[in-house]
């Protein structure tokens, strides 16, 4: 794809994401009523489905003849572009009053993702992305900072419910492990939120399992054109899985991550990118 035409899709993207910002602030820490999906741990509310309703019509008006994938609505039209829409990724922190949620729109083309925003409401920041950088309200990201663990911050849901099921007390160590390694650890409760202050540089490395493309599509962009390394770890964006993205320099393979989480490992190994 030619740069002229990512840039544009970009700019798609940042309207779409625009457009329900004052509707998601005006319901924030309102207590919207809850109900849920896969399980009690998986909430939707009222706002997320408005919300993608509400991009999809921007998306159909401004780029027709596209396929737009919701986590809400599902798969959608036909057409080369695909747009991949989280309209609140971190609906739990969203509905409980937590200021760390956002919205999340890639634009895909084959198998690679060509423009994305991972747009936060609440402090109206605005990340960017197309194949010709990376951008936080305009001004160019740089995804810098620590090289070893040690030193760096580490962004990551895990264990979670799911993976405390499957694994059980190996979940348990492996988070031993890795809360003694590095110097700070968080579960902000945003995926592609998480990505986005990797590509800026304010966290070092962000982890997580069972996502989908909508939660990570535009923040490995970001994660990428900023000069950091996003890595899915089932092969993958647009396949459910892991993922590991850190700042451009740290040393992925010497850490912990490495050692614990084979998945991870294997990545390094053979090079995986999105």
């Amino acid at each position: 794809m030619d740069l002229n035409t990512s840039r544009e899709l970009a700019a798609i993207a940042v309207r779409a994401a625009r457009s329900v910002g004052d509707m998601l602030r005006h319901a924030f820490r309102s207590r919207p009523e809850i109900t849920t999906k896969r399980d009690f741990h998986d909430p939707v509310t009222e706002h997320d489905k408005a919300a993608e309703a509400r991009i999809r019509e921007v998306i159909d008006r401004l780029c027709p003849g596209s396929v737009v994938v919701g986590e809400e609505g599902g798969v959608r039209g036909e057409g080369e572009v695909r747009w991949y829409v989280d309209p609140i990724d971190g609906t739990a922190n969203f509905a409980a009053g937590l200021p760390f949620f956002c919205t999340s729109i890639a634009a895909a083309v084959g198998d690679e993702v060509v423009a994305g925003v991972v747009y936060d409401p609440v402090r109206d920041d605005e990340y960017s992305a197309s194949l010709g950088g990376a951008f936080c309200n305009g001004v160019p990201l740089r995804s810098s900072g620590a090289r070893t663990d040690r030193e760096a911050v580490l962004l990551s849901s895990y264990p979670t419910p799911r993976d405390l099921t499957t694994e059980g007390e190996e979940a348990l160590r492996r988070f031993a492990r890795v809360q003694h390694a590095f110097a700070t650890t968080r579960r902000p409760g945003s995926a592609a939120l998480k990505l986005a202050h990797v590509a800026a540089g304010w966290s070092d490395i962000a982890h997580g399992t069972n996502i989908n493309a909508w939660d990570v599509a535009a923040g490995s962009l970001l994660v990428e054109r900023a000069g950091g390394v996003f890595l899915p770890l089932s092969g993958s964006v647009f396949t459910p899985g892991g993922y590991v993205a850190c700042v451009g320099g740290f040393d992925l393979a010497g850490s912990v991550m490495a050692e614990v989480f084979p998945d991870i490992a294997a990545a390094v190994t053979t090079g995986a990118a999105s």
